[in-house]
């Protein structure tokens, strides 16, 4: 059977009701999940949804029950899809998976493209801080993602952070990286201060894992698959980590300037942001990214999965966060 025939038995059977599947192709990229969109005629109405299925192999090791959870969560708070239905064992597509609606009339950004946004960078940046800031002002008590996620102490979200990373880069380097366990050392002799609120995490929240309007407007944030609780400055230094930069040195994520970001973003959370503090999670980020390229490399080379996403992945930007590391270690030891 092929993927549409094994989706239509499976919602056939989660409906009760005879369902045809209808233009099923995948969306190119994804780190952690394969994702489709297609039609589901459902007693003659045409409902528009996205599947997302277990590859695999994949860059980053995700619980999709989080991400489903953190949708759960956000749907109705932000301009998140509606989740649908989790499938823990596979069912009739083999993989674990889950199905959300899908928001038409929307692109995303590739994040390595010169002024994607064009003459409305201005407008999406103030809502995309905007919207970030609303998740971090969002108390995680009584959301369904505070069912499965582990809540730490507001002073060891920096330690459970750096050391899931960490373990990461310890069992997937293949050679090795001296600017990153320099960066690693840096981070554990001067942790941040306690985190001010624990809050949701996105865990990837950037350029790129959004759908815009192309006039300004944000019509859905996308890849929550990283989604935890933790210290909101995780979020915001990861959004605003050069990488993400589009090559533009004078707005954070091509869009606005670093200090109107910050601004909206505490106003739109009710915390302030610590420089000392966004510092060290900044520093953090390029470790956290060095630590998904280096499993994308190994992936590539030794787990017999030739996504080119993970060739590339572990090639361009585990050099470009090597650059970003050294610029970050030589800052916080004042020697630029």
């Amino acid at each position: 059977m092929t993927l549409a025939e094994r989706l239509e038995a499976y919602l056939t059977r989660h409906f009760a009701t005879p369902t045809v599947v209808r233009d099923l192709s995948r969306i190119p990229g994804g780190a952690s999940r394969e994702t489709y969109r297609f039609d589901a005629i459902v007693d003659g109405q045409v409902r528009p949804l996205i599947l997302r299925r277990d590859p695999p192999a994949s860059l980053i090791e995700t619980d999709r029950s989080l991400e489903y959870l953190a949708f759960e969560s956000f749907h109705d708070r932000a301009p998140v899809p509606k989740p649908i239905v989790l499938e823990s064992e596979g069912a009739e597509l083999e993989r674990p998976f889950f199905i959300m609606t899908r928001i038409d009339g929307g692109a995303a950004a590739s994040p390595f493209t010169v002024q994607p946004y064009g003459p409305h960078a201005q407008a999406i940046g103030e809502a995309f801080f905007g919207a970030l800031g609303a998740i971090a002002a969002t108390e995680p008590a009584g959301l369904p993602l505070a069912r499965a996620a582990i809540a730490p102490e507001a002073e060891d979200c920096w330690r459970v952070a750096l050391d899931h990373w960490s373990a990461v880069i310890e069992a997937d380097e293949q050679h090795p990286q001296p600017i990153v366990r320099a960066a690693i050392r840096r981070l554990r002799r001067a942790p941040p201060p306690p985190a001010a609120a624990v809050r949701v995490v996105h865990g990837d929240y950037r350029t790129g894992n959004f759908l815009h309007d192309g006039q300004g407007r944000i019509l859905a944030i996308l890849d929550w698959e990283m989604a935890h609780l933790g210290d909101p400055l995780e979020d915001l230094a990861w959004a605003i980590d050069p990488l993400w930069g589009h090559y533009d040195e004078g707005r954070v994520t091509g869009m606005i300037p670093r200090a109107e970001a910050l601004a909206i973003w505490s106003r739109t959370s009710g915390l302030a942001v610590d420089p000392a503090a966004l510092a060290w999670w900044e520093l953090f980020s390029a470790v956290k990214g060095q630590a998904i390229w280096t499993s994308a490399a190994r992936e590539y080379r030794d787990g017999g999965f030739k996504d080119p996403v993970l060739a590339i992945s572990g090639w361009y930007t585990a050099r470009r966060h090597d650059q970003i590391l050294a610029a970050g270690l030589m800052r916080l030891e004042g020697l630029s």
